[in-house]
């Protein structure tokens, strides 16, 4: 959407000071995220502060590329003679200033869709209702935070027959400046049940949040309210609803519901309703090909987000985009390869159908891009690799809502150092850590030098620390620039021996210290004797001094206190005798949330990122980041007093039907969860196992199950934390015993 604003229209929008010369440019967009420009003229950056960033970081490389137009909350320290600066107090605020201005302008209705869960998927299927009989237009993707609704409105053309927009809040004050930009004439909530995450308090605050959408608008479709669901058109048409499970269902209800209020719907249009991918899930191709599967949308606002994730995965390898177009998008065409080609995409393939003859894929990252979704199955299905059906899922924009969520509860001066050892917990090295780079990490932790050299060779430039460094690994440390935690006299020594032998001096290392869990560490009693050796010995200098809580989940065990009181002793006689500062820290995850007086220079996070805490308040404010999903392999009709499984541990007591899944304990689907101990969920239904848990498969009682059903393992309705605690451990050795041979995807909203 071209904006069209003069400088004066701007300051005056904005209520802005300005510094350099007006700028002569119409503001035709906005633009906030640096590594996204690919063109420059006529746009305006707006250089939004995150949690431990501030919009100042992101001008230079900015105006870099092009960007002579800024929007900020003061005046840069250097000030280019050729931009024009636009001074607000605040640029988020002045961001959803420009959409409410914009929405004025709009002269179709807006349907705002909001509620706990569902919002995404209601309203891309509203879209898919009646898209083909009115020109409807949508947020793109998952756009509905403050932010997202923002570059949402922002995004509308001027004329139009509808808009479906999404609204999302998380706490108080929020739902108002949402209200503010959207101006809904009609709601939609998809449920108010916010047994979720949320900083509300109570679900009838998050409830009363919600009902500020609702001021001035014509009507509101409740889904928590069946009856407004059930009228007799849309009757006829739920029978033609292909899924069965519970939540699907319900949300295609509502879609019906609403979609029957601006038009006729048919039959073949339900039977249609799309099962929607994630965005940018990620998966393994063929001859060592990355898979980005974008099949979620056409809007080519989102076609920016998606080449900035292409090219975050791409390091190393050429980048390829393939992108399937409906015979009604071929006017897209131009348009698109437009961005392609300034997004510097090596190859790019457009069609409408698949050629008989495919483009080889050999080490490259390829973007599949377009709403085609049978073209897109189609064209996954002849390049994915062929691997096992039960499928570990990993989100993404979960794991930075988490980081974020620790960042804003941390002191501005608190560092982070993020665990990535075991694989970043099973979830995969590479892409975990990425992801949490871009979040703004200080640093990496890792287990074994191994692990830090696979960072180094991924191109992680950061500080990392290795907690387990043997004297075998101290020469991988040295040549990648790893930085040992040292926990013993001999160990020191063995580590000062080979600097002596390789010529280095003042190489970085973390002192360990035992305050009480009795593993690896220094004593206290050792401290003197570390001076002297420290005060010796040119060969290192202390980054950090570091320990390790024992009851950190047991917030009032009197062993906190003791370990707290102990570190801060030995900090105090080590400060007090090196001549240079170092870091301290001690919490873990579970520290970080309980104890913010002793967050000392750094935390280390790691299964906090992934959404588990012993605080359930606390854990409320975080995402599960973690799904793992198989198939049915066969459905069984069984006699009474038929055994199933090993030792015939089980007899059925009545006729009954049975699943067998493709997931055993070499999955990680613990053997002590057999004989219904233990269970899934399939089309809502949990469904317990029956006999013994084998190594490949387990038999679930499923009285109601279909053969093309998904079987959820963890997700939303087994969580992480209660599919551990039937397994009688803890959520950490359920995400590292998830066997290799399972499937990783990756996906990112």
């Amino acid at each position: 959407m071209k904006l069209n604003l003069t400088h004066a229209q701007l300051t005056d929008l904005l209520g802005a000071a300005h510094i350099g010369a007006p700028t002569t440019a119409l503001v035709q967009e906005v633009i906030f995220d640096s590594r996204k420009i690919s063109r420059s003229e006529g746009v305006a950056f707006f250089g939004l502060n995150g949690p431990k960033r501030s919009g100042f970081d992101f001008v230079a490389p900015a105006y870099a590329k092009g960007i002579r137009i800024f929007v900020l909350d003061q005046q840069p320290a250097e000030v280019y003679p050729d931009a024009t600066y636009y001074i607000v107090e605040e640029v988020l605020a002045a961001l959803q200033q420009l959409a409410a201005f914009h929405r004025k302008r709009i002269n179709y209705p807006i349907v705002a869709i909001a509620g706990a869960i569902g919002k995404t998927t209601v309203k891309e299927w509203i879209y898919h209702l009646l898209a083909g009989q009115s020109k409807v237009q949508r947020s793109p993707k998952s756009y509905n935070s403050q932010l997202g609704v923002a570059l949402s409105i922002l995004q509308l053309p001027l004329e139009g027959d509808l808009a479906l927009i999404e609204a999302a809040v998380s706490k108080p004050g929020e739902m108002e400046k949402l209200h503010a930009m959207i101006k809904p004439n009609f709601v939609v909530f998809t449920t108010r049940n916010a047994g979720f995450r949320h900083e509300f308090g109570s679900d009838a605050a998050y409830s009363q949040a919600l009902d500020r959408l609702t001021i001035d608008c014509e009507w509101v479709l409740d889904g928590d309210q069946p009856a407004e669901l059930s009228t007799e058109s849309a009757k006829a048409l739920f029978e033609n609803i292909p899924f069965k499970d519970p939540v699907r269902l319900h949300n295609a209800k509502l879609a019906i519901a609403c979609a029957l209020r601006f038009g006729p719907c048919t039959s073949k249009d339900v039977a249609e309703l799309p099962k929607l991918a994630n965005r940018l899930e990620t998966f393994e191709g063929i001859n060592d090909a990355t898979l980005i599967n974008d099949a979620y949308t056409l809007d080519l606002l989102a076609f920016e987000g998606s080449f900035a994730f292409l090219k975050s995965v791409a390091k190393g390898k050429s980048s390829m985009v393939c992108c399937l177009l409906a015979e009604n998008q071929a006017h897209l065409k131009e348009e698109i390869i437009g961005l392609l080609l300034a997004n510097h995409i090596d190859n790019y393939f457009i069609w409408t159908t698949l050629p008989a003859v495919l483009p080889d894929i050999s080490n490259q990252v390829v973007l599949i891009k377009g709403n085609q979704h049978l073209l897109t199955e189609a064209l996954l299905a002849k390049w994915k690799r062929k691997s096992h059906s039960t499928v570990v899922r990993y989100d993404l924009s979960a794991l930075q809502h988490n980081l974020r969520h620790y960042q804003q509860s941390l002191a501005p001066t608190t560092q982070i150092l993020a665990m990535v050892k075991a694989q970043a917990y099973g979830a995969g090295l590479d892409q975990i850590a990425k992801q949490l780079l871009a979040g703004g990490v200080n640093y990496f932790g890792v287990a074994y030098a191994d692990e830090g050299v696979l960072l180094r060779q991924a191109g992680i430039k950061l500080p990392i620390l290795v907690m387990n460094a043997e004297p075998a690994g101290f020469e991988s440390c040295i040549e990648y620039k790893l930085e040992p935690a040292i926990y013993s006299p001999a160990h020191l020594d063995a580590f000062i021996r080979t600097l002596i032998a390789a010529q280095i001096q003042d190489y970085p290392i973390h002192l360990k210290f035992d305050t009480g869990m009795h593993r690896l560490g220094f004593l206290p009693e050792q401290t003197d004797y570390l001076l002297q050796t420290l005060q010796a010995q040119p060969e290192v200098c202390v980054k950090s001094v570091y320990s390790h809580m024992a009851c950190a989940d047991e917030p009032q065990h009197p062993m906190n206190d003791e370990q707290i009181k102990s570190f801060k002793a030995i900090c105090s006689k080590l400060e007090s005798a090196l001549p240079y500062a170092f870091l301290k820290h001690l919490l873990n995850s579970e520290g970080a949330a309980h104890f913010p007086q002793a967050q000392f220079d750094m935390v280390r996070l790691g299964i906090g990122l992934f959404g588990v805490n012993h605080d359930p308040q606390f854990e409320l404010q975080l995402k599960p980041v973690i799904s793992w999903a198989s198939q049915i392999s066969q459905l069984k009709h069984l006699k009474k007093g038929a055994c199933v499984g090993y030792g015939c541990s089980e007899i059925l007591e009545d006729d009954s039907q049975i699943a067998v899944v493709p997931v055993g304990y070499a999955d990680g689907f613990k053997r002590n969860l057999s004989n219904g101990v233990g269970g899934v969920y399939i089309d809502g239904n949990f469904c317990p196992t029956i006999g013994r848990v084998c190594m490949d498969m387990i038999m679930v009682l499923a009285p109601q199950a279909r053969l093309d059903a998904e079987v959820e393992i963890i997700g939303t309705q087994q969580t992480l934390s209660s599919f551990a605690e039937k397994a009688q451990t803890i959520p950490y050795e359920i995400l590292t015993s998830i066997s290799p041979r399972v499937q990783r995807t990756y996906v990112n909203d």
